[in-house]
């Protein structure tokens, strides 16, 4: 496993995982969409606490949280985490390989979007190992279950971590592409904050001043919250 704060013992918020000084919590009101949102998180993520995946479980309204814990040594069959898959719902797993999003289905059902929380080689572990399984079987023929894939910024704005290749992206902004896609202009707009909140505060947490303001003067944040940063900014000892 690797490097994690968490298991080293440095105290943290249960909620957002920033130092009690960095702490988010309270600051933005949730976000409420009309997209069910389940977040299949790595086992290893669930020690990083950069993870945007834990920003949607916190940030989005009836959001869950599943940790893939399958080894992936194993060659015996993987099934989905119970209740991985709504019921009712055409489901879209977000993937780089998968198909090209449509409509939310012929029958209008409401849509899910299930989110591969890891880093590039986690997320494609878990692509293995459960996509094949789950559109497969269609959950018994009782759902849809698709891979989708949405064209993200060639340059994301998750500062926090390298982005390795263009047009990858965290778990959060592949949400936050989706939700536009679909016309939850609102909700992503709102989760944005929520998102750009998390970058701003994990740099300041992390000592990292000047990066943290270059990457401010980019933000809708100056705009929306300012007496928020404010406050955060004039706790920090000089």
């Amino acid at each position: 496993m690797g490097r994690s704060v968490v298991l080293a013992g440095a105290e943290r918020c249960g909620r957002c995982r920033l130092p009690p000084r960095w702490c988010v919590c309270g600051a933005l009101p949730s976000v409420a969409t009309a997209t069910a949102v389940d977040v299949l998180m790595h086992r290893r993520e669930q020690w990083r606490p950069s993870s945007t995946g834990a920003l949607l479980a916190r940030a989005v309204e009836g959001a869950r949280l599943h940790v893939h814990r399958s080894d992936p040594r194993s060659r015996s069959q993987v099934k989905p985490p119970d209740g991985l898959v709504r019921s009712g719902h055409e489901s879209w797993i977000l993937h780089p390989h998968g198909d090209p999003p449509t409509e939310t289905g012929p029958s209008g059902k409401p849509l899910q979007v299930i989110l591969l929380d890891g880093n590039w080689r986690e997320a494609g572990e878990m692509t293995r190992l459960l996509g094949d399984t789950l559109l497969r079987t269609g959950n018994q023929g009782r759902e849809t279950i698709r891979l989708v894939r949405v064209a993200c910024p060639p340059r994301g704005r998750f500062w926090v971590r390298d982005q390795h290749q263009p047009g990858h992206a965290s778990t959060a902004e592949a949400l936050l592409v989706l939700l536009d896609l679909v016309g939850e202009t609102m909700a992503a707009s709102r989760l944005r904050l929520h998102f750009e909140l998390h970058v701003w505060a994990t740099l300041r947490a992390r000592g990292k001043r000047a990066l943290a303001e270059a990457f401010l003067a980019g933000s809708p944040l100056c705009d929306a919250i300012p007496a928020v940063l404010t406050a955060l900014e004039q706790a920090t000892p000089r």
